[in-house]
């Protein structure tokens, strides 16, 4: 049976690439695994169906005979894993991997949605002028630590991994609001990941169905 995954069947993003199944594409392009999209509506994800892969009625999940799972930094997780391409041979690589994977959805993303929700959904709220600058600051302190930690170099940890499509797919996160032009070496590190033909065919897999019609 071929992998599964789940996806919008209308993304909110209106096809940027921004919804978590694109991570899910990526690392399977990257490995050369071929899947199956199966697409919900909204009103899909919350009901008993789609409950049973994924308890919080959200995307992606991933399916592959008896195996079901759900978040996408697990799955990402359990790819690199599985298939060759994400992960050094190295054990202290692949360490070190796996700790920029958990860098991406604990240090990092969590500003930068905290910054995403209060630019979209709090701008009307009387306190959204006072807190949008504790917003700002607490979101860039994150961001000059990773770019310290990157400086010039191509990516993360020596050769692209797991740790850097988390990363990167994090990051992308920036791009509408251009917030990532004020760390140009995160931009272009951001710009990197995006070049390659894995990510590419990704997103295009996404856009064809979420871009405009």
């Amino acid at each position: 049976m071929a992998i599964t995954i789940t996806a919008f069947e209308r993304s909110p993003d209106g096809g940027k690439g921004l919804a978590r199944d694109t991570r899910v594409r990526w690392a399977l392009e990257e490995v050369g695994q071929p899947y199956e999209v199966r697409y919900v509506s909204f009103k899909a994800m919350k009901e008993p169906a789609h409950l049973a892969l994924h308890p919080f009625g959200q995307i992606p999940t991933y399916e592959d005979g008896d195996l079901v799972l759900f978040e996408s930094g697990a799955i990402v997780f359990h790819i690199a894993e599985n298939f060759a391409g994400l992960f050094s041979s190295d054990a202290n690589a692949r360490s070190r991997a796996i700790s920029w994977m958990f860098a991406a959805v604990n240090s990092i993303e969590p500003s930068i949605l905290e910054f995403s929700n209060a630019r979209l959904f709090e701008g009307d709220k009387p306190w959204a002028q006072e807190r949008m600058p504790l917003v700002v600051a607490r979101m860039h302190d994150r961001l000059k630590q990773l770019a310290a930690r990157l400086g010039q170099n191509e990516w993360l940890d020596g050769e692209f991994s797991a740790g850097d499509l988390m990363m990167v797919s994090v990051l992308l996160r920036l791009k509408p609001s251009g917030v990532i032009n004020d760390f140009p070496s995160l931009a272009a590190y951001v710009t990197r990941g995006e070049e390659r033909p894995a990510y590419k065919r990704a997103f295009a897999a996404q856009l064809a169905v979420n871009g405009p019609k």
